[in-house]
């Protein structure tokens, strides 16, 4: 998500924070944009979880279990 898009909820989250309303298509805009930064969020997370080793007291480094 690039920062652009950052800047634009959190100029959504100004204006209703100063107790402005939103319009319809701004509610909808707003919600998308924050429908993407949580799956960017899941997707970083998940790529860094990925990536963990758990090391062992004898030295043995395995996976970390895929969770459901």
């Amino acid at each position: 998500m690039d920062q652009k898009k950052i800047d634009r909820i959190n100029e959504f989250a100004r204006r209703v924070k100063a107790g402005e309303t939103l319009t319809a298509e701004e509610l909808a805009e707003r919600d998308a944009l924050r429908r993407e930064y949580i799956d960017s969020v899941k997707a970083s997370l998940t790529g860094q979880l990925d990536n963990t080793y758990i090391i062992g007291p004898d030295g043995t480094k395995r996976r970390l279990p895929k969770r459901k």
